[in-house]
């Protein structure tokens, strides 16, 4: 057998890590990356906050539909979307509302911007409506400060 001198051949894996050099290289590399990529991620936010008000209205539809079906009709305006985690005590009083609730966790979800979202019954638009007035909390507006309806999606 032919002795080997790993030491030669396997020279690379005797390094002890990186270099300063490498490091600032990677560092600079990333550096420029950030510049790019951060301003587009950054005017995200108010798109993503839309997103979520519009995945919270349908989920809050969903839970009306439950109760619609477990009881014939969905809460009243005065009943608000409080009926989905509470018994109404008012009337129209549900026969069949379920115990546990018609919303996961057992909490009403609050608009991304931290309002209550507002709730019809029956609805302008639909037997319901749903909306989140957006980032100024009031009727209307453009860019951020658009209204979600819950009627304007599917």
């Amino acid at each position: 057998m032919k002795n080997i001198n790993y030491n030669k051949q396997f020279k690379i894996f005797n390094k002890k890590g990186f270099s300063f050099l490498e490091l600032m290289v990677v560092v600079v590399i990333l550096g420029i990356l950030a510049t790019y990529i951060a301003p587009r991620l950054m005017g995200r936010t108010d798109d993503v906050k839309a997103i979520k008000a519009k995945v919270d209205i349908a989920a809050i539809e969903t839970a009306l539909k439950l109760y619609n079906l477990d009881n014939s009709h969905y809460p009243t305006t005065e009943q608000g979307l409080l009926a989905l985690i509470e018994k109404p005590s008012t009337e129209p009083i549900p026969l069949n509302w379920k115990e546990k609730g018609y919303l996961a966790k057992a909490r009403l979800p609050k608009d991304p911007w931290g309002r209550e979202y507002l709730y019809l019954s029956p609805g302008i638009h639909e037997d319901y409506d749903i909306i989140s007035y957006g980032a100024d909390g009031s009727l209307g507006g453009d860019g951020k400060n658009k209204d979600i309806n819950s009627w304007e999606f599917e």
